[in-house]
């Protein structure tokens, strides 16, 4: 029978780890290196705030960033936007 911790096949419980399902799970934002294609996370957290509208996007849904400004952008049109009114270099 299981007791109020969650129990491993091992017998070990899971004490202190919190994931998004648990009560008093709080997000947090992320810091993120932006490569080409590709990015790095240097401080943990479940999203990033887009430089143009400032909504969050959740890591997951991260698909448009500048490499050169190191900066995230919720959609297409945000990125765009963000070419507009910078061009493409820093």
């Amino acid at each position: 029978m299981i007791g109020s911790a969650e129990r491993y096949i091992d017998g070990t419980t899971r004490n202190g780890v919190m994931n998004i399902f648990d009560k008093g799970f709080a997000p947090a934002e992320a810091t993120i290196r932006y490569m080409d294609g590709d990015y790095v996370v240097l401080k943990p957290g479940t999203f990033v705030r887009c430089a143009i509208t400032g909504k969050p996007i959740a890591l997951d849904e991260l698909f448009y960033w500048s490499v050169d400004r190191q900066e995230p952008y919720a959609d297409a049109e945000a990125a765009h936007t963000a070419f507009e009114r910078y061009g493409r270099g820093v």
